[in-house]
Formats: structure tokens, C-alpha cells, sequence
């Protein structure tokens, strides 16, 4: 038996071993995806980001009045922060479906961003409970218990709650009526 040589690389470079052409390829496609990936996430940080202006223009820019709302970068006004109001206890409602006693308990939240018109609409909150359980009891259960259902009576009470809000206050304050709970039994 002969013993196997080792084969020499060529001197004059002529043909690399098989698995590094492979190797240096991969390598290239992974860095390829890596500087991809990377500026795709600085494009959207920047992006993002730009919007905000920095902390030092806020605070000579956006000093003013108490209860004025700034403008952004764009010249489109600043939200100012929601207030949640929420309103306990949980509303109850009986449902009589098919000769069976149904119930709804539903935990309602208010959404604003004025605490002055919030502290004035709470002066009617009798009414504004009493409109919501007659609206919640108007409902047929079997359409609640869909999700299309439970939102389009968010819906109805966001506007009925803006509606009372308008007549009483002056200004409909109450931008969403969030369900923060509801059992359908």
C-alpha cells in the first residue's frame, strides 16, 4: 500500500481548497444583512426621533401660559397628557334572553386632557351613570357578545357621554369611554 501524499497548494494560487470559496461567501452575506439590518433600525430611529424636538429647543420654545397647548415641529399642536376618570362602581346590567337571566358587568373609564372640564362634568355624573346603564340595558346580549358588538357600544356610550358633555359643559371633554372591564354571564 502506498501512503497518501499530501497534496502541496499550487505555488502560483491557481485553486483555492473547495470550502473557502463557500466560507468567504457567507461571511459576506451575513455582513451584507448585518450593515441591512443596521441601517434599516438608524433609518427608523432617525425618523422617529426627528419629529421630537431636542430637550434644549423645548425649553426655550415650548415655555408657556398654564393650560396652553404648544405647537410641534410641524406647526400641528401638542396633545396635552390624558386623564383617566374612572367611574366605580362597575355598571350592572340584567338581560332576560330566551326566558334565562343574562347579566353584563361593565367597568367604564373616561378619557380626557382637560382636568378643569373633567372636574365639571363629574358635577352630572348622576346623569351621565343614568344615561349609560339605559343605554347598556337597550342592548341586545347576543350582539354584545361579539367584540364587533362591544365596540359599537363603546362607541355609543363615547358619544353619548360626549353628547351630555357638550349640553352641560360647553365642550364634548371626554375624548373615549374605555371599557377597562366587561363579563357578559
Amino acid at each position: 500500500m502506498a501512503k497518501k501524499e499530501k497534496a502541496a497548494p499550487p505555488a502560483d494560487g491557481a485553486a483555492p481548497a473547495p470550502g473557502k470559496g463557500k466560507l468567504k461567501l457567507i461571511i459576506l452575506i451575513v455582513v451584507g444583512l448585518l450593515i441591512a439590518i443596521g441601517g434599516s433600525v438608524g433609518a427608523t430611529w432617525f425618523f422617529l426621533h426627528k419629529s421630537a424636538p431636542p430637550a434644549a429647543e423645548v425649553g426655550k420654545e415650548g415655555e408657556q401660559a398654564e393650560g396652553e397647548e404648544g405647537k410641534g415641529p410641524d406647526g400641528k399642536p401638542l396633545k396635552k397628557e390624558a386623564i383617566y376618570e374612572v367611574l366605580a362602581p362597575a355598571f350592572i346590567v340584567n338581560f332576560n334572553v330566551n326566558g334565562r337571566q343574562r347579566y353584563m358587568q361593565v367597568s367604564v373609564a373616561l378619557m380626557a386632557r382637560d382636568q378643569a372640564k373633567l372636574d365639571a362634568l363629574k358635577a352630572h355624573m348622576p346623569v351621565l351613570r343614568n344615561n349609560l346603564v339605559l343605554l347598556f340595558s337597550g342592548q341586545s346580549f347576543d350582539n354584545l357578545a361579539t367584540p364587533v358588538g362591544k365596540e359599537m357600544l363603546r362607541q355609543l356610550a363615547t358619544a353619548s357621554v360626549q353628547e351630555l358633555a357638550k349640553k352641560e359643559v360647553g365642550d364634548t371633554t371626554v375624548e373615549q369611554v374605555l371599557f377597562t372591564n366587561i363579563v357578559l354571564q
